[in-house]
């Protein structure tokens, strides 16, 4: 493998830092990589959120599913998918531009996205550790008063970078699903109970955990994630996000 491939391969999540700075430069690098994503009709639809004040950590930790480490990252950025500066600009032009609907966002959340990937793994080539944070998309009316967010501006996605510690460094990147079961030639499949259960099994096998139980290890995660409070929660919030783009 290529330089680049190895790093993807090697990257994974961190949520344990060294109590060390990230330099200033570095820092810049990161939103340059940004800037540099590809992006739908060269619009940039996302705003970052450079979260440098330790109080807003902390609640955003709090906010965000009760996670401690996210208040201990050197850098917390939030990518906003951001449908109003264009409408800013029609309007700073004389225009008036129409409301924006489900379609707009969707852009603007794949925009965000991508620009957040692209610092992930430029990240990694600086030897720095990153995680996502999902859970930013959680507790929608605390979440725009304390970011300041207009209605046809959402949250895409949180990113908590740092240097990781020795036993972050350490610890194993979880298996993934083997690629036969996720990649299709020219149509989506449904795959079968059977293969299902091989996909699962056939993961935490090369996980080190062979004579895994399907449906014990199932319903676990079923409870865990799919059902959870957190979960519902992301859902309700999502739908009052929505209501901004609703025809």
């Amino acid at each position: 493998m290529n330089d680049t491939m190895e790093a993807l391969a090697a990257r994974k999540s961190v949520r344990v830092f060294e109590d060390k700075p990230i330099p200033a430069e570095v820092k810049q690098a990161l939103f340059t990589a940004a800037f540099t994503a590809p992006t739908a009709g060269n619009q940039m639809l996302y705003t970052i959120i450079d979260v440098t004040g330790q109080p807003l950590k902390e609640t955003l930790a709090e906010k965000c599913d009760h996670q401690p480490f996210i208040a201990t990252a050197p850098l917390v950025l939030v990518f906003l998918a951001d449908a109003r500066r264009w409408l800013d600009a029609y309007r700073a032009a004389g225009l008036s531009p129409r409301k924006p609907g489900p379609g707009d966002i969707l852009l603007a959340m794949a925009d965000a996205v991508i620009a957040a990937q692209n610092v992930v793994v430029a990240a990694e080539s600086f030897g720095l550790g990153s995680c996502y944070i999902g859970d930013i998309l959680e507790n929608c009316e605390d979440i725009r008063r304390l970011l300041a967010l207009p209605e046809e501006v959402v949250p895409a996605a949180m990113l908590v970078i740092g240097y990781p510690t020795e036993q972050q460094k350490r610890r194993e990147k979880p298996a993934r699903f083997d690629g036969k079961y996720i990649v299709f030639e020219n149509a989506y499949r449904t795959l079968s109970p059977e293969e299902h259960r091989a996909m699962y099994l056939d993961r935490e096998a090369r996980g080190g955990r062979p004579g895994a139980d399907f449906a014990a290890q199932m319903e676990a995660f079923w409870n865990r994630k799919y059902e959870s409070g957190f979960c519902r929660e992301m859902n309700r919030s999502a739908g009052v996000y929505m209501k901004a783009f609703e025809e």
